[in-house]
């Protein structure tokens, strides 16, 4: 993707995820894509914020559908987003390791400007599987040379004003939260990006 371009033309940010994206619990102007976007847009980006989250995704359900989303949506960037239940079925770190690779391949190939999202694996799930799994997002933004973005319930986990009552999903308040920190997070990179092409 050029996300340097041209400040008349709108670009496309695509979110690429589970529930956290597709705005699980909370209406659709509070989801995290619309608030991304309106956060994005007063900051003068002019960009439209695809919500590409599906509920109860998986890495492998990401794997299967992201060609059919690149390809209808035909987005200049994208940030993908997939792990969390891997976690909750207890997935193999090495299957989810595996699936992110396969997707951060295709978007590789096909030249999108990607930022990866970190997903972080909770003690309960076990040290050894935590430390497996937590590695995978480093490794793979390393491995592709992508921007590697913190884990998006950072500063909303275990915060019962920001989240819904399942603790797991965060209300319209703590999608604010999450959308203006991303949006900032997005703008330094575009911002990072425009300057080395000058």
């Amino acid at each position: 993707m050029n996300v340097s371009a041209n400040a008349q033309e709108t670009s496309t940010l695509l979110l690429f995820g589970d529930s956290l994206v597709a705005g699980y619990g909370v209406e659709h102007a509070d989801s995290l894509p619309s608030q991304l976007e309106e956060a994005l847009q007063e900051k003068g980006w002019d960009v439209k914020v695809i919500n590409g989250g599906v509920s109860g995704d998986t890495t492998a359900g990401g794997r299967s559908r992201l060609a059919w989303m690149l390809k209808k949506h035909q987005p200049d960037q994208v940030l993908l987003a997939l792990g969390g239940n891997d976690i909750l079925r207890g997935v193999p770190p090495k299957v989810t390791r595996e699936n992110i690779f396969a997707m951060l391949e295709i978007l590789q190939e096909g030249e999108y400007d990607t930022v990866l999202s970190a997903v972080r694996a909770p003690r309960s799930a076990g040290e050894s599987y935590q430390k497996e799994f937590d590695a995978i997002y480093p490794d793979a933004a390393s491995h592709f040379d992508i921007s590697l973005y913190p884990f998006f319930l950072e500063d909303t986990y275990g915060k019962a004003d920001l989240m819904q009552p399942d603790g797991i999903h965060p209300n319209a308040k703590g999608a604010q939260i999450i959308a203006t920190k991303l949006a900032e997070f997005l703008l330094k990179l575009r911002d990072q990006r425009e300057s080395r092409v000058e």
